[in-house]
């Protein structure tokens, strides 16, 4: 690389933060770190527990013992801004910042929540369909953000780095053309792999069980489905 080129790189890498985070993740961040807060430090056991009931997916609520209630309808989404704790707060947020600024940015913040409760709501569906009968309570942003990890390899850094584009903002790759990439296949083999091995194994400093099929779930969704949010490549505009 010359040293034009350098200097041209590097002027437009400048105009890529690396933690410039989307007012919708500051958000999204904000209720599920206020929410673990209210229950770690505010909440009485018997709240939490009334809050874990009411805001928790929990498979047997459809089983047809019990009767169906507007939080039948709330939970596929609600659970997702509940965690297990702080550790598994913490993890899924780092998660949400590296992965959801870029696809907030591209898709802008109204598509971006339709697309977080789309995939949160498919990862508590494939979870109903493997534990129809569970009455562990699922919490967790993690299926909605396996979601936007799917998202990553069909549109991310697909632009000319010379260019003035940012990087989330190249051309989104086509369904079937993403499904021959042999870089998409490897991503996929990659995230599943782990996915399967962290379900196993667990993960340092979090003691609950990982609900992997979830993953699943929410990962497929995003995958198959983010064209259906996609903006057009030219009225995409950075840091929006």
């Amino acid at each position: 690389m010359s040293d034009g080129e350098s200097r041209e790189y590097l002027r437009h890498t400048k105009r890529e933060p690396l933690f410039n985070l989307p007012a919708i993740v500051i958000a999204l961040i904000g209720i599920c770190v206020a929410l673990q807060l209210l229950q770690d430090y505010i909440m009485s056991p018997r709240s939490q527990l009334e809050l874990l009931i009411r805001g928790a997916f929990i498979p047997i609520r459809y089983s047809g013992y019990y009767i169906v209630d507007i939080y039948a309808f709330t939970t596929p989404v609600t659970y997702a801004f509940l965690h297990g704790g702080l550790t598994h707060l913490a993890v899924n947020m780092v998660w949400l910042a590296a992965v959801g600024t870029p696809l907030a940015n591209r898709i802008g913040a109204l598509r971006f929540v339709i697309f977080w409760v789309v995939c949160a709501a498919a990862a508590a569906g494939l979870h109903y369909l493997l534990h129809p009968t569970d009455d562990t309570p699922l919490v967790g942003a993690s299926g909605a953000i396996a979601g936007m990890m799917a998202a990553t390899p069909r549109y991310l850094f697909r632009v000319n780095r010379y260019s003035d584009k940012p990087a989330y903002a190249g051309p989104l790759l086509p369904l079937i053309t993403s499904l021959r990439s042999p870089q998409v296949l490897i991503f996929i083999v990659i995230w599943m792999g782990g996915n399967l091995l962290i379900g196993l194994l667990g993960t340092p400093g979090m003691s609950n069980s990982i609900a992997w099929e979830a993953h699943v779930g929410g990962f497929v969704a995003g995958f198959l489905l983010l064209g259906l949010f996609d903006r057009a490549p030219a009225t995409i505009s950075p840091y929006t």
